[in-house]
């Protein structure tokens, strides 16, 4: 299968969600980028992911990782992300790399308390709603990079 790369980069690149997405070191398995979600309490920073392919991609799912810390139930301190589109289970190769990351963005913009990496956070999430948010803000406060101008 050759791969279609150049397109699924083109067409991340043009995408609003994220910003700055290009190969790592020269490496086209490895992007990276900004993601900038919409909604508070996550809407004030920007977000680095890295998205790796495998070699045998797009038979086998990429994965999506963040690199700048969040206090978010599904996304673990390494930066590991719940994301059940990229399982074995669910993938189909005709999926295309831009919709792995507009689902990495609406995990970001509206957390699934069925996509649990955190328990003590979702459960934060669930029971004590401003006390999860407060901690959020702080955390993307401090952790998050300034966003990009437009």
């Amino acid at each position: 299968l050759p791969h279609p790369f150049p397109q699924e980069l083109e067409e991340a690149r043009r995408w609003e969600g994220a910003r700055d997405v290009r190969p790592l070191d020269g490496n086209v398995r490895r992007w990276g980028g900004l993601l900038l979600p919409n909604n508070p309490p996550y809407n004030t920073g920007a977000f680095r992911f890295e998205l790796t392919f495998s070699p045998n991609h797009p038979l086998e799912p990429p994965c999506a990782t963040l690199r700048t810390p969040i206090y978010h139930p599904s996304v673990d301190p390494e930066g590991r992300v719940c994301q059940p589109l990229t399982t074995h289970v669910h993938w189909e190769h005709t999926t295309r790399a831009i919709q792995v990351l507009q689902d990495l963005l609406l995990q970001l913009d509206s957390p699934d308390p069925q996509r649990v990496l955190r328990p003590d956070v979702a459960r934060e999430m669930q029971e004590r709603p401003e006390e999860f948010r407060r901690r959020a803000e702080e955390h993307t406060r401090l952790h998050a990079e300034p966003r990009p101008d437009a």
